[in-house]
């Protein structure tokens, strides 16, 4: 992939803000966009804030080698190491940006002039315009102030809802790409979750799985709020190739040792299915092309339980030993929070009270 990164102060130190694209190498096509404003800083710590954005990106994205283009001259010279980092307020920026860099099998560094680098510039720019135009409004209780965390920008809210019960989820069988309906009573589950989500302010959209049994969860949200049912491929459930339908005896039995091996690793696939790395990526790329597309709005994503946690697992920053530890009961609800810079929140994990 291809990262463009730019960043910008006004007044030198002044009010900054970086941004960053990150391309298809092949296609040329935007992948994803991070922006964000930081305070007051110079212009090139504004720069290696965007670069260290842009690496996160395609790191999120999966991306096994990078090409990284940049306007700046100090920054593309110090990470290609011909020039030493002798200022202290860059020293810790680059120390971020190598350790990310080192996520990549491969990485370059290269120079452009600024005006092949405007999509990056203009979300520098739209970061200053931003913060300028937040602080110009006033609430009852007086300026904003900005988020604890230090997340900076209107971040992109995600209500996570898995689907209801099925025929294998009573009897506790793996149930990945096979359609399988919603029972009676996972109908009724999904009118519970769908009636409770129906009164949150500010959904804006209904994102599903193409999978049945989602499709009938999120049916009945949108009969409820109005809003129309958008299909993602990518929040499909995991492909459990030969163990589709068997219980976890089941294929403990008929596959031994990948089975164990699956439990403890996740590179591993089941016979003809998809590991969950691979899920990972997977996900992480749904991800950015959901936030591209509706960055900034709250949407109900329905989908399984692999990727839920792996979208709770992204937004925690953690290791894939999460996915073995997390339960999600059908039809729980969580949120998560993805900002323009890279931070996320997480705010709500597997609630049911709806079905009490």
């Amino acid at each position: 992939m291809i990262v463009e990164a730019d960043g910008g102060s006004r007044g030198n130190p002044g009010p900054a803000g970086y941004g960053a694209v990150v391309r298809d190498r092949l296609s040329g096509e935007t992948l994803a966009e991070r922006k964000g404003f930081i305070g007051v800083a110079t212009n090139n710590v504004a720069e290696y804030q965007g670069l260290i954005a842009g690496l996160r990106a395609a790191q999120e994205l999966g991306a096994a080698a990078v090409e990284v283009r940049m306007d700046s001259k100090l920054v593309v010279e110090q990470m290609s190491g011909r020039w030493k980092i002798k200022h202290p307020s860059m020293q810790p920026l680059a120390r971020e940006a190598q350790a990310l860099a080192r996520h990549f099998g491969a990485i370059t560094y290269e120079w452009i002039p600024r005006e092949r680098n405007r999509q990056a510039d203009r979300l520098a720019n739209e970061a200053m315009d931003d913060e300028k135009a937040e602080k110009a409004e006033k609430t009852e209780e007086g300026a904003k102030q900005p988020h604890w965390s230090g997340a900076v920008g209107e971040p992109t809210r995600l209500i996570l809802l898995r689907h209801g019960q099925t025929r294998l989820s009573v009897d506790r069988r793996y149930s990945g790409r096979g359609d399988h309906p919603l029972t009676e009573f996972g109908l009724e589950q999904a009118e519970k979750a769908a009636a409770r989500l129906s009164k949150v302010d500010g959904i804006e959209g209904i994102i599903s799985s193409p999978l049945g049994r989602a499709q009938q969860t999120a049916g009945k949200l949108a009969e409820k709020t109005g809003l129309e049912v958008v299909t993602h491929q990518g929040l499909i459930e995991t492909d459990f190739g030969t163990w589709e339908g068997l219980t976890f005896a089941e294929a403990a039995k008929q596959d031994p040792e990948i089975h164990r091996r699956w439990l403890g690793d996740t590179s591993v696939q089941p016979p003809n299915g998809e590991s969950f790395d691979e899920v990972n990526a997977r996900v992480r790329k749904a991800r950015s092309e959901i936030i591209a597309k509706y960055g900034g709005k709250t949407l109900v994503l329905v989908s399984h339980v692999t990727p839920i946690k792996t979208l709770l697992r992204q937004a925690l920053d953690v290791g894939p030993q999460f996915l073995f530890r997390m339960h999600l009961d059908l039809t729980g609800v969580s949120i998560a929070e993805f900002y323009p810079d890279g931070h996320a929140s997480v705010k709500l994990v597997n609630d049911t009270s709806h079905l009490s």
